[in-house]
C-alpha cells in the first residue's frame, strides 16, 4: 500500500478514510434498500472499490435489473482494472470502513453483517462536485446490483478478484 502522505493531493481528498466510510455506508444504504437485509462487509469493500474507478463507474448499468456476467463480458475492462487496482483500493477502503462504524455512520449486527441505523445517513446525495456525487450514486448502486446477482463468491469469480 503507498503511504496515504506519497499521495497526491487529489488522491488524499479522494482516499480520505471519512470519504471511503461514506462510499462504504452508501453501498450498505443501497443495499439495505433493494433487499431489506444487512449487507455483507465485503459487498460493502467491493462496492467501495469498484466506485472509486473511473473505468468502472462510467460503465455501470442505470439499472439493477441487468446481468452481471454479461456486464462484465460486454465490458472487459472492468476485470482488468479490478485485477490491477482492487487489492491497492480495498487498502484504502478497509480504514474508511472502520471509521464509519467508529462514528456510527454504520453499525453491525450479531453475525457481523453492517446496516446504517436510522437517521445516520440522509438519502439525498450532496457533495462539493459532480465527481464526488456520481463516487456516492456508484456506490450505492453496486450496492444494491452486486448482491442481486448471486452469491459473494460467483461475483467476486465474475469481476476477477479474490476475498
Amino acid at each position: 500500500m503507498t503511504p496515504y502522505n506519497a499521495l497526491s493531493r487529489d488522491e488524499r481528498a479522494l482516499y480520505n478514510p471519512a470519504f471511503t466510510g461514506l462510499l462504504a455506508a452508501r453501498a450498505v444504504q443501497g443495499h439495505q434498500a433493494q433487499h431489506g437485509t444487512t449487507c455483507p462487509i465485503a459487498i460493502a469493500t467491493l462496492a467501495a472499490v469498484m466506485a472509486l474507478q473511473p473505468a468502472i463507474r462510467t460503465v455501470l448499468p442505470h439499472s439493477v435489473a441487468s446481468g452481471l456476467n454479461r456486464w462484465v463480458e460486454g465490458n472487459t475492462a472492468v476485470r482488468a482494472s479490478m485485477a490491477v487496482n482492487a487489492t491497492a483500493l480495498a487498502d484504502t477502503v478497509r480504514p474508511g470502513l472502520l471509521t464509519a462504524l467508529q462514528t456510527q455512520l454504520l453499525a453491525c449486527d450479531h453475525q457481523g453483517r453492517l446496516f446504517v441505523p436510522t437517521g445516520a445517513l440522509r438519502q439525498t446525495i450532496t457533495g462539493e462536485s459532480e465527481d464526488v456525487i456520481d463516487i456516492q450514486k456508484a456506490a450505492r448502486l453496486l450496492g444494491r446490483w452486486l448482491s442481486s446477482t448471486g452469491s459473494l463468491s460467483t461475483v467476486m469469480t465474475l469481476l476477477g478478484v479474490r476475498p
